[in-house]
């Protein structure tokens, strides 16, 4: 399949990955959907990964969670249509927390610390404020690497990485990755 095709393919997973961690008693998940630097990809892309995004949230929308998007929404690329999810907005009986990461950017995120004059902590001040410390953090296609995402939140996460690709996802991913993290000395730095 094209680069293009697999955007759309990769919604049904993040259903299943919502029906999977309601089940089992996850609080939180955050769902990377496109960064600021996977704006300079293709058109067919860009416009592939846009429209999966917009539809991935509004299929949550349609279930019991409490969304939050969280991206720069002053780029021309955000789509218009999540705007009303860039704050917290409850959908059902809000059974989980869903994050997406649209047009998000590392920099982006920590420079609001400086657009921002309070008596808050350098952590309440970034635009990722409302983004809770990871845990673990679960790569799919064989990548190794952040990719930037949430710096401050994931500074102590355990990180799992899946070889196959996202639309490739199958439950034992999940639940192979939960049981590595079973395994991991959580020490947070001590």
């Amino acid at each position: 399949m094209e680069k293009h095709e697999g955007y759309k393919n990769g919604i049904i997973p993040g259903l299943e990955v919502y029906d999977i961690c309601v089940k089992i008693g996850i609080d939180e998940v955050t769902f990377f959907g496109f960064t600021q630097d996977n704006t300079k990809r293709p058109e067919d892309q860009k416009k592939a990964f846009v429209d999966a995004c917009i539809k991935s949230v509004k299929e949550i929308a349609k279930l019991d969670a409490e969304i939050l998007v969280v991206g720069n929404t002053n780029s021309n690329i955000f789509p218009k249509e999540l705007l009303a999810y860039t704050k917290k907005t409850k959908v059902g009986q809000g059974k989980i927390k869903i994050n997406f990461l649209i047009n998000y950017g590392w920099y982006w995120d920590l420079m609001h610390v400086f657009d921002r004059s309070s008596d808050k902590n350098v952590v309440e001040n970034i635009a990722s404020a409302n983004i809770s410390r990871i845990d673990l953090l679960i790569r799919w296609g064989g990548r190794r690497r952040l990719s930037g995402m949430l710096p401050i939140q994931t500074v102590y996460s355990d990180i799992y990485v899946v070889d196959e690709m996202w639309p490739e996802f199958k439950p034992e991913h999940l639940y192979n990755a939960l049981k590595f993290y079973q395994n991991q000395d959580i020490t947070l730095g001590g």
